[in-house]
């Protein structure tokens, strides 16, 4: 007969007891964990958000810049911004922006302005309507409005007939920053008197966007180059300076000064004295229009628009890098020959073999080469240095920079003109900070692939999971079995 081994009443309060001991010691545990997991959390939360959240965005848009930090930890005085924003409406993008500037410096300050309850607000800064998330840096008396549309920026791409978006919200907020801590700011002087177009809006908008200031002037009416003149650009002239005005400009960039000049072929007359300032450093000006006989180095069937060679540089080097390429319509070609002694001569941009200038200029009939016309290689864009530190610059098309063929290069022509403008003033670190794409890369795969994962994700992991666990049931069970 089987014998039962039955608990003494003793060993049964025993045992009760040291199981009652071990469920009151598992819910101290528990409850200990449980609270340094709510006390952690409390103090995650309140740390700055770049201790919390790590950036894997292709574009770093959740990121802030070396050069960002240079230009905040360098900040001696107050600097508050203002986010014009409904409660409920705030973009996150710009939020998290925005708390990386207050953690950087306990000089920055940010304050929302709902314009429900503070509606006219914004009118103290600006005669624009503040969009939702628009935004105000003030420090003191000095001020700027950043605008929604100068946070998102959109510029057409007349490739794919679409538009390219990018985020600009760090190159703004420390731009502005920048802007009203220092009074002094690039001056650039643009020279009129001569026909010269107004610059286009996309141009001129990044320059201001960049902190230079622009003044425009007349060599007729001042003796001598401004002193506080950091450059001094000419655009699109149709007449020519005087012998005069030559000479002021050359002893200018002789003596140290910095210039850039956008200057192409003219419907009538010649710009011969202007053109001499290149002569001067054994540079030479074929007369018409450049046409590229290479199908490879023009865009949209139109032999006259250009789409050069570029040599390495400061000023080229950012576009090769990321593969846009400048569209320079209807230029002028120059030859680069002799270089006097004290002198560099680059050739930023250059044409191909098969390039030729038609000397009939304004007048041609046809893009064949004719009789008369001028065999190529020409460049297009030159960089001119003086041992003294003066430097000269020149885009042989004064049409590059206009808007419509900004847009066909996809912004190539202006961050061109931009990193011209800035090799000779000196790029500041608010300045070398570039917006952030939006336009987002995708991964294809063929249907087979496609059909591949979908078996595997929905299939055979799920199956493998199951046997997994089956198996380590079972084994527990038998181990448990065997002990008993």
């Amino acid at each position: 007969m089987k014998k039962w081994n039955l608990l003494h009443p003793a060993d049964n309060a025993r045992s009760n007891r040291i199981a009652l001991q071990g469920g009151s010691y598992s819910l101290v545990i528990t409850a200990v964990v449980l609270a340094l997991l709510i006390v952690v959390n409390i103090l995650v939360s309140i740390l700055p958000t770049p201790m919390t959240q790590y950036d894997i965005s292709a574009s770093k848009l959740y990121s802030i810049t070396s050069n960002t930090k240079v230009v905040v930890n360098a900040l001696q005085e107050d600097v508050t911004i203002y986010w014009i924003v409904q409660s409920g409406k705030e973009d996150q993008v710009i939020e998290n922006l925005l708390g990386k500037y207050d953690s950087l410096s306990d000089h920055i300050q940010v304050v929302k302005k709902n314009p429900d309850v503070y509606p006219t607000f914004a009118q103290q800064y600006t005669d624009e309507t503040a969009e939702n998330n628009s935004l105000v840096v003030e420090c003191g008396d000095r001020s700027r409005f950043i605008s929604y549309d100068d946070i998102y920026l959109q510029e057409a791409d007349m490739t794919t007939y679409s538009y390219n978006t990018s985020f600009d919200g760090e190159g703004a907020i420390t731009s502005a920053i920048d802007y009203v801590v220092n009074e002094e700011q690039p001056q650039v002087y643009v020279l009129e008197g001569h026909g010269e177009s107004e610059l286009p809006s996309t141009f001129s908008d990044q320059i201001e966007r960049e902190n230079i200031e622009l003044h425009t002037f007349s060599l007729l009416t001042v003796d001598t180059i401004p002193e506080d003149a950091d450059c001094i650009m000419i655009y699109g002239p149709t007449s020519d300076i005087s012998t005069e005005e030559k000479d002021m400009l050359a002893d200018y960039v002789a003596g140290g000064g910095k210039l850039m000049v956008m200057a192409g072929p003219v419907e009538s007359g010649s710009l011969d004295n202007l053109l001499s300032l290149l002569s001067d450093y054994g540079v030479t000006a074929t007369d018409g229009i450049v046409i590229e006989g290479d199908r490879e180095h023009y865009a949209f069937q139109l032999p006259f628009a250009l789409m050069p060679g570029m040599a390495s540089s400061d000023i080229t080097d950012s576009l090769i890098e990321e593969h846009y390429f400048p569209i320079m319509p209807i230029s002028q070609g120059l030859t680069v020959g002799d270089t006097p002694s004290g002198a560099t001569v680059t050739a930023l941009l250059t044409t191909s073999d098969l390039s030729f200038s038609k000397t009939a200029g304004y007048d041609l009939s046809t893009y064949e080469k004719e009789d008369g016309d001028v065999d190529g290689p020409f460049a297009v864009g030159v960089s001119i240095t003086c041992d003294s530190g003066g430097q000269l610059t020149w885009f042989s098309s004064s049409d590059f920079l206009d808007d419509m063929y900004n847009a066909y290069s996809s912004g190539a022509n202006v961050n061109l003109g931009m990193n011209a403008l800035s090799s000779m003033i000196g790029e500041s670190e608010a300045m070398a900070i570039r917006s952030k794409s939006l336009n987002y890369n995708y991964l294809t795969i063929s249907d087979s692939t496609s059909s591949l994962l979908k078996v595997a994700m929905i299939g055979v992991f799920p199956l493998v999971y199951l046997g997994i666990g089956i198996f380590v049931v079972v084994n527990r069970r038998r181990t448990q079995n065997e002990a008993g």
